[in-house]
């Protein structure tokens, strides 16, 4: 039987209010201009054609509460708020009526984008994977099962940075709604347990800088808190 080389560290593991375990992460799905406003203040059309996604390494996560140096390599880097949805069944090939049963809770996120390496990539036609999938640029708050959150509705999603409000909106702004997200996904993954999905940020996206403090807030959720540090 062949044995491994090395170890490699576990899963990143998720707190969920209200005890002691774990969410294993797997992997890390994010939605791209799934608010209209958002997609506007990008430069880009505002339709229904389809959802498009990226995926980051479960390695990026970074638990609420961190302090975290500056990212390396930009001058640019920006919060973008987000509702993340974490799956506790498979999914294949499912209708959006089904979608909701593979649900297990959701969590304040931010994902933190190089944006002045977007812009190259983009402008270059390249792939921009080295803006999105980098070390703590999926920042996560603890889970909140799904049965103590309720329906997603016209819960405020919220983005303070040093108490100043930067992003702000409602869950019901976005273009595709959760049910519909798992769904369409699924056709071209087997989705699983462990599996997130960051379902995109509102308008207001903005840089962040050494010393800010962020905090963002989704009703009936635990809040995120922030900290970045002066860059390594």
């Amino acid at each position: 039987m062949t044995q491994p080389l090395f170890t490699l560290p576990s899963p990143p593991l998720v707190p969920i209010t209200g005890t002691d375990q774990g969410y294993p992460v797997q992997r890390i799905f994010c939605v791209g201009r799934n608010y209209a406003a958002h997609a506007l203040e990008m430069g880009n059309e505002v339709d229904r054609e389809a959802p498009f996604y990226f995926n980051k390494a479960p390695q990026t996560l970074c638990l609420s509460g961190s302090s975290i140096p500056y990212p390396l390599e930009t001058s640019d880097c920006h919060h973008e708020m987000e509702f993340v949805v974490a799956l506790s069944s498979p999914a294949f090939r499912i209708s959006a009526a089904e979608a909701m049963n593979t649900v297990y809770g959701y969590a304040c996120g931010i994902d933190l984008t190089r944006r002045d390496l977007q812009g190259v990539a983009k402008e270059k036609r390249r792939p921009w994977d080295i803006s999105k999938d980098f070390e703590n640029a999926s920042i996560i708050a603890p889970l909140t099962p799904k049965a103590a959150f309720g329906d997603i509705g016209d819960q405020t999603i919220r983005l303070s940075v040093d108490g100043r409000i930067t992003q702000e909106a409602t869950l019901a702004d976005m273009i595709w709604s959760v049910p519909e997200i798992i769904a369409h996904l699924s056709r071209f993954y087997h989705l699983a347990p462990g599996d997130l999905i960051y379902t995109g940020t509102p308008a207001g996206v903005g840089p962040v800088l050494p010393g800010n403090v962020l905090l963002g807030e989704i009703d009936g959720l635990a809040s995120l808190h922030l900290t970045i540090t002066a860059a390594e």
